[in-house]
């Protein structure tokens, strides 16, 4: 079970802020027209009421039409004014989302191994588009709505307490009354939405695994149960949001009750003072308070929906600030800039190393030196660290005590960009991306010539079923590579590390889904057109490795023999029992 990120959950606004780089102007603009269309509406009740008086009352036609006709300028103005905002908000947010969706891949593209293990790789999709979308929102609302609510609030009281200021003081009463309310509610809710949060992560994290694995699904007729996995996971998210969002969601409707009997108030009191003739208030006077009442409610309700996005966003400001403090636990801190790798050896002095979220050790006071140019093979059960032991060399992740060097210097030293350009890993698991068979090779070296990408396919053994294909080299491949066999996506890694031409190559169980005259080749290949190239293949087959200059036997974390295939077979019984299980070793001229 992955634990939750232990970093820092605050909200970083400078960090956020940031991001704004670009959409300032569009940003400063929004509130400027918002200002301008809040101004105009707020100018019309009070136009109105001088139409009622001044003209409707008194039986003037001239004065309804001039008094019309700046009600129309207002409103025209106003609808102008509100357009261009809404266009420069949209603008400012969207261009806010794409810089913080930017910053944080950036970020995530720094992160070491170490660091992603803290995220679920579902849960970083998630903050990339759910939580930025509702920081979006929220921006989007705190440059355009954030603006109209408070000041069409403040400008329609006022307008109110011109008119009859007894009266206009029930809202000045009531107002803090609510604004106490939002932040009670609002302490409650935030929790639950973090929570709501977490479990959107969860669900994400089911779904990719589905998607990702659909062919083991499919194959062990398993649908059902993923569903039902699936539904229950939803369901959780279904329970969690409706409870987070049940207070803001009751809210709403007890505000607009308030803000009702408050009109009914307004109305009976301003309609019994002038049938009552006991205030100046007049008919056109009535009739603009009221109009200002229903914009006190609207600007009310817009502050209501702000703060339920802001609730809602604050979570996942919390969450995206996450990720952009998150310091990457590799970086160049102790490296001698320009650095480069002379050579190929490798050396682990007295090397000790745990996985973050592990309190055990994955390799204990480990030491092993490997020769520049030579071939050695890992061999070892399920378990005893060959991978984790290989995954040091090029500093995805670091060691806990010890050093690992490379080139006879301490890998820390190195730039990480040069120590990995110099060591070539074709992992366990095979990556390829969407694109042409040309466009994924070239992540080897994005220089390289056709002739270039041919002769390290042609090493990897893969030149023949790229030739299969009717458009070579320009095939294109599905997301993943779905569309070649598990042998071809091998091939088709090693040509990519190949092309690197690293002093390095490490080869982790990288051959495992091609037949034993395949692998032969393509270690025949390495042998003897990349002379000088120090290799390191880990494999569970003997046959892999049996021919390596020296096969190095992990177990528990720790060497527990080297040398020859021969001076093994005969002296580790952990190597000679591999043997026999996988039937080797039987026949001593194969020894």
């Amino acid at each position: 079970m992955r634990k939750r990120p232990a970093g820092n959950r605050s909200i970083d606004l400078g960090l956020l802020a940031k991001n704004v780089k670009g959409y300032v102007l569009p940003s400063l603009l929004a509130p400027v027209f918002v200002i301008i269309e809040v101004v105009m509406e707020v100018l019309i009740p009070r136009e109105m009421g001088r139409l009622v008086d001044n003209g409707i009352a008194a039986g003037d036609m001239d004065a309804v039409w001039t008094h019309g006709g700046i009600m129309l300028a207002y409103a025209f103005l106003a609808l102008v004014a509100g357009a261009l905002s809404a266009r420069f908000a949209s603008v400012a947010s969207m261009g806010f989302a794409k810089n913080l969706r930017s910053a944080m891949f950036d970020k995530i593209q720094s992160f070491s191994f170490a660091n992603v293990d803290k995220f679920s790789t579902g849960s970083l999709v998630t903050r990339m588009t759910t939580d930025v979308t509702f920081i979006r929102n929220a921006y989007a609302m705190c440059i355009r709505v954030a603006f109209r609510a408070p000041i069409m609030f403040a400008t329609s009281i006022a307008m109110t307490l011109s008119i009859n200021a007894e009266i206009g003081m029930i809202f000045v009463i009531v107002a803090p009354v609510l604004a106490a309310a939002f932040v009670g509610v609002g302490a409650v809710a935030f929790p639950l939405f973090r929570k709501m949060f977490r479990l959107f992560d969860k669900m994400n994290s089911a779904v990719q695994e589905n998607l990702i694995g659909i062919r083991v699904v499919k194959a062990f007729v398993k649908e059902d149960h993923e569903t039902e996995k699936f539904r229950k996971t939803a369901e959780n998210v279904r329970t969690a949001q409706v409870k987070a969002e049940r207070l803001l969601v009751y809210g709403q409707p007890l505000m607009q009750f308030i803000m009702f009997a408050c009109m009914v108030a307004v109305v009976y009191i301003g309609g019994s003072e002038i049938i009552s003739a006991t205030s100046p208030m007049t008919i056109g006077d009535l009739t603009s308070f009221i109009s200002y009442v229903n914009q006190i409610l609207m600007s009310l309700l817009m502050v209501a929906m702000i703060f339920v996005n802001l609730v809602i966003s604050s979570a996942s400001a919390a969450r995206v600030s996450e990720v952009l403090k998150e310091t990457p636990s590799i970086n160049d801190s102790m490296a001698e800039k320009g650095l480069e790798v002379e050579n190929g050896s490798v050396e682990f002095e007295n090397v000790s190393f745990k996985y973050p979220s592990s309190s055990e050790e994955t390799i204990k006071d480990l030491s092993l030196k490997i020769e520049a140019g030579s071939v050695v093979g890992v061999i070892g059960g399920t378990g005893s660290a060959k991978s984790t032991l290989v995954q040091l060399i090029p500093r995805l992740y670091d060691v806990n005590s010890g050093a690992v060097k490379v080139g006879g210097v301490n890998v820390m030293e190195y730039p990480v960009a040069n120590l990995r350009a110099s060591v070539a890993m074709v992992l366990q698991k095979n990556v390829l991306f969407s694109g042409s068979i040309r466009e994924n090779l070239k992540w080897g070296d994005e220089n390289a010539t056709d002739e270039e990408i041919m002769s390290a396919a042609r090493a990897a053994d893969a030149e023949e079923f790229i030739d299969r294909f009717p458009e070579g080299l320009d095939t294109y491949l599905d997301q993943g590579g779905v569309n070649l066999s598990g042998g071809q996506k091998q091939r088709l890694c090693i040509a990519r590390a190949l092309l690197k031409k690293p002093k390095i190559m490490i080869l982790d169980d990288s051959t495992s889904a091609v037949d034993t005259a395949t692998d032969q080749r393509i270690r025949a290949a390495l042998k003897e057109r990349f002379a000088g190239m120090t290799v390191i293949i880990i494999a569970q087959r003997v046959s892999s490795v049996m021919d390596a200059d020296e096969i190095i036997v992990m177990d528990d974390g720790a060497v527990v023999a080297r040398g020859t295939h021969r001076e093994l077979y005969y002296g580790s019984e952990i190597y000679r029992e591999v043997c026999i299980s996988q039937h080797k070793g039987a026949d001593d001229e194969t020894r």
